[in-house]
């Protein structure tokens, strides 16, 4: 029995190859391919493997390879059709009965992907005509070589209402087989139907095994009423669920590990030529399921490289609700947006392929892009309004179906929130009188401010210095500052210093280095900031010393050594405590989603009013400079 190509393929996208294969072949994951043993041959060391994204299986030791009906084939004894029947079943597939009417069809498919093909060539040769000079010079200017416009195919339709359907009959191609390859326009009130495609480039679209099914054209006339046109709805073409450069990418997506996805044809074709070969893009629509699900095929993170305009962002937005439903473990999406004003396109173009690298390498998970959407109006002045964001927030999250995942984002976007509209901490300042508002920055939250300048401040562990490196808590900061301004402390305090543990990794460097200035006999503040500055710590230096400007009298230079001592013993103190706590947060966390008890839930509300009450004496650092002078009105 023959089954239609389109079946078979259909049977495919939905049934991996290790579906089939890990019934009979136990498979460890090995990069993006899974490893066994072969079943095949008897053999000690696994040279059987198998590519899902592919769709094939590979042995090494006997040569043997092929798909899900061809493993059954080959391991079961089973035919072809007893094959195609099993994979159906598990794949949810209803196999029609064929008729001599569908066999019919098949070969009716089969001939439009000739006529296709025969379209493509004749629109390729009027290119290098004489017709096709002002596209030529069109696609020069866009950086589209000769050799560039002959890999992709690239043509020029004639702007004369019968070229390519005259051209056609002279192969004898019949006016119905045009019609239903949807290269001709017709209706009941168009007496002779005439090419759809008119001064127009052209750019071939192929399905995932590389046959032409449609063309996309792009207007040459500044006024034509539509700027690109793509074949109509056809047998062979179905817009939302193909992919432009598809079959491609498919290997290309493979060596490079990832799919990226951006706009349009030339963004596509300018992108494989900078190098990232494994480029595609939807077909002049917003991103459908079905195109999502030949994503996930490539790759389990696609990026969706946008426009930097505000119509590429409100496409990135349309992309999150079509995912969202669809994600799940080790399936979801990643966000690159480009510069304000320029396609990848322009990009490559004007800065080439390092600044698309640069681009890529900044994409933003789906989390931050969702957060980055429900929070872009920036204002959240009022309860009402915070609340609001609240539900957004979370209402947004309800579409995700894999209930596991669901869960996660959900204590993802609370924690965001929780931090978004924390209350002001003393790492912010204390405020006598005056008022507070949350705005959205760039940066994320932001408060604005009216009323008297804050008097005193203290630093939190939520708190953090931004700078050339990053960012860097607070308190490693405080404690850090501390220390250069006083290395006496290390006199009394090494041990203290070197049992630390930072979460940034430039802090922890500079710590080191510290304690090897004064294991090198270094005791002066300021021959050791000279050591310091030579090791390439001036950045950093820079900004530990700003942030211990935030009021703590201690750290000065001048402070009385009671006050620095007692100070800095007291900040590694709560260093210590609170990475303790926020290790026993986690587990406690982690014991209560896998055991819901009232006995774990009462621990982890413990262990938080725990946290909350060491943040309370945390603002004790802030008293120690009595001994420096310090007024009891400042403190």
């Amino acid at each position: 029995m023959k089954y239609p190509p389109n079946l078979l393929d259909e049977i495919r996208a939905r049934l991996p190859v290790t579906a089939v294969v890990g019934r009979r072949v136990k498979l460890k994951k090995q990069g993006r391919e899974w490893r066994g043993l072969s079943p095949f041959n008897a053999e000690k060391t696994p040279s059987f493997y198998v590519n899902d994204q592919k769709g094939f299986y590979h042995c090494f030791s006997s040569g043997r390879h092929g798909d899900i009906f061809r493993f059954l084939m080959e391991t079961e004894g089973v035919s072809f059709p007893e094959a195609v029947e099993r994979c159906a079943g598990e794949a949810g597939v209803i196999l029609p009965k064929l008729t001599a009417e569908d066999i019919k069809r098949e070969e009716e498919r089969a001939s439009l992907h000739e006529v296709m093909e025969m379209a493509a060539a004749f629109f390729q040769s009027r290119l290098q005509a004489r017709e096709g000079a002002a596209a030529r010079g069109y696609l020069a200017d866009r950086g589209l070589t000769p050799a560039i416009q002959a890999e992709f195919g690239i043509g020029y339709s004639p702007n004369e209402r019968f070229a390519l359907r005259d051209h056609l009959a002279g192969k004898g191609v019949d006016r119905d087989a045009m019609i239903e390859a949807g290269l001709l326009v017709h209706g009941e009130d168009i007496q002779v139907p005439y090419d759809r495609f008119r001064d127009r480039i052209m750019f071939p679209i192929h399905d995932a095994r590389g046959k032409v099914i449609a063309f996309g054209g792009r207007a040459m006339d500044k006024e034509a009423s539509a700027k690109y046109l793509n074949s109509p709805e056809t047998s062979l073409f179905h817009k939302g669920s193909c992919l432009y450069n598809h079959h491609r990418a498919r290997k290309a997506s493979h060596e490079k590990g990832g799919v990226i996805a951006v706009e349009g044809y030339v963004d596509v074709i300018m992108m494989s030529v900078a190098g990232f070969g494994h480029t595609v893009a939807p077909l002049g629509t917003a991103l459908t399921e079905d195109q999502l699900t030949l994503l996930w095929r490539m790759s389990e993170e696609p990026v969706l490289c946008f426009d930097g305009d505000k119509a590429g962002r409100k496409a990135a937005y349309r992309a999150i609700d079509v995912a969202l439903p669809q994600i799940g473990p080790g399936k979801t999406l990643k966000f690159a947006l480009l510069p304000s004003g320029q396609d990848p396109d322009e990009l490559v173009r004007s800065s080439g392929a390092s600044a698309v690298s640069e681009v890529l390498q900044g994409a933003m998970p789906l989390a931050d892009m969702l957060w980055t959407r429900e929070t872009e109006s920036g204002d959240f002045e009022t309860p009402e309004r915070r609340a609001a964001l609240e539900r957004k927030v979370m209402d947004a999250l309800t579409p995700i179906r894999d209930e596991t995942l669901r869960k996660h984002y959900r204590a993802e976007m609370q924690g965001r929130l929780n931090n978004f509209f924390a209350p002001v901490r003393a790492a912010e300042g204390r405020f006598e009188g005056g008022q507070r508002s949350w705005r959205r920055g760039p940066g994320g939250r932001q408060e604005t401010r009216s009323g008297p300048p804050p008097v005193t401040a203290g630093v939190r562990e939520s708190a953090r210095v931004r700078g050339g490196h990053g960012v860097v808590p607070a308190r490693e900061a405080l404690i850090l500052a501390a220390v250069v301004a006083h290395p006496v402390l290390l006199d009394d305090h090494c041990e203290l210093l070197a049992g630390l543990e930072f979460d940034n990794a430039e802090t922890n460097r500079l710590r080191q280095a510290l304690i090897d200035c004064v294991a090198h006999g270094l005791r002066e503040s300021p021959e050791i900031e000279t050591e310091l500055l030579g090791l390439g710590f001036e950045r950093l230096l820079h900004q530990i010393t700003s942030a211990s400007a935030l009021g703590h009298f201690w750290v000065r230079r001048d402070a009385a050594f009671p006050d620095v001592r007692d100070g800095f013993v007291h900040a590694v103190a709560l260093h210590h405590k609170n990475r303790t706590l926020h290790k026993e947060l986690r587990l406690a966390a982690t014991a209560l989603e896998q055991d819901l008890t009232d006995e774990n839930f009462a621990r982890l509300q413990d262990i938080k009013a725990q946290i909350a009450t060491m943040e309370g004496t945390e603002a004790m650092i802030e008293g120690f400079g009595a001994s420096s002078g310090r007024s009891s009105r400042d403190m």
